[in-house]
């Protein structure tokens, strides 16, 4: 009986073994075959642990990385990058600074190359619990340098066109200002109809002209600031003259809330107003006629808010994270170029302040930005 209980321990000792064997060699084969997988992948990625230790990295990244297997998996990633400049940017999460564009640039065989990158997040849900653990993340780059030169070509050619179109719509704009000189000779009541349309649409045109050269300005990175001290009552005063005509012809009421003896800001006053152009603009526009409009401007915290708020129809939620897109216009509504808010965004982001936008539908919408007082 003790030979016989002996014999089937054996045995299963043996089933065991072989078990665990055959378990083993199942996931050696499965690790391969992921390995495998990764390095056939044409893009760079890399692997960290929860304990931010490299845990894989395919053959793209270690090219890209200009390291060796050995000197990056298997390592503290803080470590790694220490010594390697690019490492060191691959790890920082996107989006840490307001002008964090998200793409990295690399010089590739004497040439530049882009790559967007995305960090993965791992989550975990360990059996019976509820609760997400984090067990790493992973990092992929995308070449995206085609697609980069495609986008430079188009800025190029956007403001090479727009340069080039201001000299005739300059000189059209004096043929106007000339026929309404009464020297000339007077005008009957249709062709005094077609100047004015000639007029609106000419300097429609001219406002286009002007954002799309804006716009390659922004997309250039060739913004040209002249930060300085600068009256925040002054910036109000020149926006609201700037309106003054458009707000009339459609009895809208700009009111103005503006805080005692507010505080100077450092801005670049001719980029700041135009921005508040736009949005008091934006904002009659919307506004039923005989309707109002408040503008808003207040001190807090070493920072100043200013506000444009209208009570039109106002913009619907899925919309409102798209509105500072360049070219995007919210369905239904008055055509225009869609560049107006994009570049605003661009203008107050590169003089370190923020734009935000809140609104109800029937209720209205509330544009506004902020910037350091000076």
């Amino acid at each position: 009986m003790k030979n016989g209980f002996i014999l089937t321990e054996r045995t299963n000792l043996k089933k065991l073994d072989e078990y665990e064997h055959s378990n083993l060699a199942g996931i050696l084969f499965e690790k391969k075959r992921i390995e495998t997988i990764i390095n056939r992948m044409s893009d760079p990625v890399i692997g960290l642990d929860e304990h931010k230790k490299v845990v894989f990295s395919n053959d793209q990244a270690l090219l890209l990385l200009n390291l060796a297997h050995d000197q990056l998996v298997g390592r503290y990633a803080p470590d790694v990058a220490l010594e390697n400049d690019l490492f060191r940017a691959l790890i920082k999460p996107n989006g840490q600074s307001k002008r964090d564009s998200g793409l990295i640039k690399i010089a590739l065989n004497g040439k530049e190359n882009y790559f967007s990158k995305e960090n993965i997040a791992i989550l975990y849900n360990p059996t019976g619990e509820k609760e997400s653990v984090n067990i790493g993340e992973v990092i992929l780059l995308k070449n995206i340098t085609s697609f980069k030169e495609l986008d430079l070509a188009k800025t190029n050619f956007i403001a090479t066109i727009s340069h080039e179109l201001k000299t005739p719509i300059a000189s059209l704009q004096m043929c106007i200002k000339l026929l309404h000189d009464k020297r000339v000779g007077p005008l009957n009541e249709e062709q005094e109809s077609i100047l004015k349309t000639f007029s609106e649409e000419t300097t429609r045109l001219s406002k286009i002209t002007g954002e799309l050269l804006d716009l390659s300005q922004v997309e250039t990175g060739n913004i040209k600031l002249d930060i300085k001290k600068t009256e925040s009552k002054d910036i109000v005063s020149l926006a609201l003259e700037a309106v003054k005509f458009q707000a009339a012809r459609k009895n809208v009421m700009v009111e103005i809330e503006m805080s005692e003896n507010l505080p100077a800001i450092q801005a670049d006053p001719d980029k700041t107003t135009w921005v508040l152009i736009n949005l008091l603009t934006n904002a009659i526009r919307y506004s039923p006629e005989n309707g109002k409009v408040i503008l808003r401007c207040r001190a807090q915290n070493r920072i100043i808010t200013f506000s444009v708020k209208d009570f039109g129809p106002g913009i619907k939620k899925e919309f409102l994270t798209r509105l500072f897109e360049k070219f995007f216009q919210v369905p239904g509504t008055p055509t225009g170029t869609g560049l107006g808010l994009a570049i605003s965004k661009e203008f107050i982001e590169a003089q370190g302040g923020t734009v935000k936008v809140e609104s109800e539908i029937g209720k209205g919408s509330n544009f506004s930005f902020v910037l350091p007082t000076a």
